[in-house]
């Protein structure tokens, strides 16, 4: 059996215990092989990074290192035009073959917004989509009612309980499941550093050391 591979993207300006804990706690109950962590170039749906590319890239790669679950991907993040998951899915599916699963991880704010992603839902043709959800907040299936109609029929006809389903079908399947709360952004961790207090223990240390060294953040705003 050929189990299902996890796709995590993000700026990660910075990476911190956010990002890392959510991909641990879905590779687990998900029994993935593997979570691929791919910093974005140039995001389509949100202002530029603080930190540069090889910043970032070089943030994520600390961050992961020592956890056989976890690799990183380069392909998004010295491209200079905007990155489209559905791009880097096609790209993925072209280098893994027809027959490997694969779950793209989103938060529920994302999931929300998905109908104004670029092609949609060519997605769903190429991929699972797994909602990471954290107690406490309403969850999709409670915030039908303000998705578009195109978007919630995509949810009523897809939506799984079964995590098996990730490893029985290739893509296609949408699947919520709950992860550890922690409240914890980089805009938080931004804001922290360009302040002038630590963000110690929001992060991996060897991402703060690296921070630190290279003077990152602290003349931003924080936004």
């Amino acid at each position: 059996m050929t189990f299902p591979i996890g796709i995590l993207g993000g700026t990660f300006d910075p990476l911190h215990f956010g990002h890392l804990r959510l991909a641990q706690e879905l590779a687990e109950g998900l029994a993935l092989s593997e979570v691929r962590f791919i910093p974005a170039g140039l995001p389509p749906h949100r202002a530029q990074p603080f930190a540069s590319p090889q910043q970032r890239l070089e943030m994520a790669r600390l961050g992961i290192a020592g956890n056989p679950l976890f690799s990183l991907d380069e392909r998004e993040v010295f491209k200079p035009t905007p990155c489209f998951t559905v791009e880097t899915l096609l790209e993925l599916r072209r280098e893994l073959g027809a027959m490997q699963s694969l779950c793209l991880f989103m938060g529920a704010d994302a999931f929300l917004g998905l109908a104004a992603w670029h092609r949609w839902r060519e997605l769903f043709d190429l991929a699972h989509i797994v909602v990471a959800q954290r107690p406490g907040v309403d969850g999709i299936t409670r915030a039908a009612a303000t998705l578009p109609a195109e978007l919630l029929n995509e949810l009523n006809r897809r939506l799984t309980h079964e995590p098996e389903a990730l490893r029985d079908e290739l893509s296609g399947a949408i699947l919520v499941h709950p992860v550890t709360a922690l409240d914890i952004s980089a805009t938080q961790i931004r804001s922290e550093l360009t302040a002038g207090h630590s963000p110690r223990y929001l992060l991996p240390d060897a991402v703060l050391d690296y921070i630190q060294t290279n003077g990152l953040y602290k003349d931003i705003n924080g936004t």
